[in-house]
């Protein structure tokens, strides 16, 4: 009887858990949030930067800098438009502990403050990534951004070469035009806004647009991510449009970025800007490392962080002099 009792109050306790998981997940959030941070060694954080409070994750110094860092450059990791920090914790987790790794949620997006007497183009973006990095002390960083996180990385290194010791497109940068047009650019041309979700059907198919391989994402960090999505949709059509007034600024400037090393990872499947657009990357940066990642959509760092953190390392591990590499080098023999 007493088994039969403590299987019954088990049941019990299990049937509550399901409930409170599905019928009050905000409450659930941000232990989850924490939870991956941590498993990550990253920690969240605030500052104040271009009359923004900006929430951003940070590892702190590494445990164990990489031999290939031997300044200990940070990495920034930028995000796309209407995403956030933490789709760059599961990506962080094989860096964290040879580099310094700070994901911001920046201005605009995420926790960061969004306000409505300011400009969200590329322009105002690129000058906030500076004041940013002021704010945080970082004199030089590895800039790895996702989408327009990817152009915003390569305009500031176009204007402050001298602080900015490579660039990686963490899947395709918004900004190329590519020979084939995309499941996105149809649905623009034709008069849409579709990552601007105004009920929860456009969300679905937002999803579906930019996942090939769609990662498990708890239900609470779904529900939240929805919300917001939905909830903010009159102010994301603003900074929409402010974008999309830019829709092919990378390819007019990308050429200028010779004198850095260039990383590009495009999503094979991409439904948000056709694979095809790693043909004029390649013509406009010849010196760039370019690779096409098989049944990977728009987010290969959510929906293969692992593999992409590894071939991000290994583009790392190459930007060293062999001076820096050779202690490594004797320790291996």
């Amino acid at each position: 009887m007493k088994r039969i009792a403590f299987i019954s109050v088990a049941a019990a306790l299990a049937i509550g858990g399901v409930g409170f998981y599905y019928g009050a997940p905000s409450l659930l959030k941000e232990p989850l949030l924490h939870l991956n941070r941590s498993l990550s060694g990253m920690e969240e954080k605030t500052t104040t930067a271009a009359l923004h409070t900006i929430h951003y994750l940070d590892s702190g110094a590494p445990s164990q800098p990489a031999p290939s860092n031997p300044g200990a450059t940070p990495l920034v990791l930028l995000h796309g438009i209407f995403a956030e920090k933490d789709h760059w914790v599961d990506f962080a987790r094989p860096l964290t502990s040879q580099y310094r790794v700070v994901a911001p949620d920046f201005p605009g997006f995420g926790e960061s403050t969004r306000l409505e007497d300011q400009p969200y183009d590329y322009a105002a973006h690129t000058q906030r990534l500076g004041a940013l990095l002021d704010a945080l002390g970082i004199e030089k960083a590895h800039l790895a951004g996702n989408s327009m996180g990817g152009t915003i990385a390569a305009l500031f290194a176009l204007q402050h070469p001298e602080r900015v010791a490579s660039v990686a497109f963490i899947g395709a940068p918004h900004g190329i035009r590519s020979p084939k047009p995309s499941t996105m650019d149809r649905r623009i041309d034709a008069g849409q806004r579709p990552l601007v979700a105004h009920d929860a059907a456009a969300f679905r198919a937002m999803m579906d647009l930019v996942f090939e391989r769609r990662p498990f994402l708890p239900y609470p960090i779904l529900h939240a991510t929805e919300q917001a999505a939905l909830g903010n949709a009159p102010s994301n059509t603003r900074l929409w449009d402010a974008q999309l007034k830019d829709r092919y600024l990378l390819q007019q400037r990308l050429g200028d970025l010779q004198n850095h090393p260039v990383l590009a990872l495009w999503g094979d499947s991409d439904r948000v800007f056709d694979r095809s657009g790693l043909s004029p990357l390649q013509k406009l940066l010849p010196q760039a490392q370019l690779e096409a990642l098989p049944g990977i959509g728009h987010l290969p760092m959510m929906e293969a962080p692992a593999d992409t953190a590894q071939r991000y390392a290994r583009f790392l591990e190459g930007l060293a002099p062999p001076s820096a590499l050779a202690p490594q080098k004797i320790q291996q023999k």
